[in-house]
């Protein structure tokens, strides 16, 4: 099993401007954004198809982000925020997104950007969410429009985990 985990742990080069906690997983065809954080217990598996995740972004801790095989890489867009214990799998997640916590995202979703999504939503496989909306449910829907101070609430958000995670970037470097 050795051989396998050193196989997908490809040469992986993150930006300096990236955290990764010690105990986060990367493995595979991954691309990390500027400012980035990467959170504890986090498993990031681009073992089988590639996943990108944007700058300013912030993966809390718990979340699990995977792909499925020839058919859906995960790709997460600028200024979004997964909350704890997400599960993304093969979605496509757009700009200024805010995912809340325990929320799941299946194959072939989209997201095309200023979502919210409420958490423990169930974004069910091969749906497309329009630009500007709150999204609840499991099944999810849209509930609603956002609002302007809400879209710029989740960049603030998103913004907001920058700062801290330069916190424990200062840490490992003392």
């Amino acid at each position: 099993m050795k051989n396998v985990y050193k196989r997908l742990k490809k040469s992986l080069t993150l930006p300096e401007t990236v955290f990764t906690a010690d105990n986060s997983v990367l493995l595979g065809d991954l691309k990390i954004g500027e400012h980035t954080s990467i959170w504890y217990n986090v498993v990031i598996r681009a073992d089988v198809e590639s996943i990108t995740i944007g700058e300013c972004c912030n993966i809390q801790d718990g979340t699990v982000i995977h792909v499925t095989k020839d058919k859906h890489a995960t790709n997460l867009g600028n200024y979004v925020s997964v909350g704890h214990n997400a599960t993304l799998h093969g979605c496509t997640i757009g700009d200024n997104v805010l995912l809340g916590i325990g929320a799941i995202i299946l194959d072939g979703v989209v997201l095309e950007g200023n979502n919210l999504v409420a958490a423990g939503s169930l974004l069910p496989p091969g749906k497309k969410y329009p630009k500007n909306t709150l999204i609840k449910g499991s099944p999810a829907k849209v509930a609603r429009e956002l609002s302007e101070k809400e879209i710029s609430d989740i960049k603030a958000n998103a913004i907001r985990y920058t700062q801290y995670k330069e916190i424990y970037l200062n840490l490992e470097n003392t």
